[in-house]
């Protein structure tokens, strides 16, 4: 191989690999550093609208929802059983559900 384009891609590769570290580190600081808003350190803070209902997107029907949500991260509408819901309570615990 050429050692200019060697010495190309090896450049291109840091770089892509500082970008990643970069994008990781936020990542991780975004997800640790969640407050929460209801005052519940079980629940990661989501956005909440005038009454204090967490505004989720549900997974199951594709809507926006204003719901409550209850202290073990499972929101108002939680079906048991029902793999979206499954899924949207994990990710309202871990803080990474879609909200609006």
């Amino acid at each position: 191989m050429d050692d200019r384009l060697e010495g190309l891609l090896r450049r291109k590769f840091r770089a892509a690999g500082r970008q990643y570290a970069r994008a990781r580190e936020a990542y991780n600081e975004g997800r640790d550093g969640s407050d929460t808003d209801a005052g519940d350190d079980r629940v990661p803070s989501l956005p909440r609208d005038d009454e204090g209902r967490a505004r989720v997107v549900c997974r199951r029907h594709a809507d926006r929802r204003a719901v409550a949500i209850d202290d073990d991260g499972r929101p108002a509408c939680f079906d048991a059983g029902h793999p979206d819901c499954e899924g949207c309570a994990e990710d309202v615990r871990d803080g990474i559900v879609e909200t609006w």
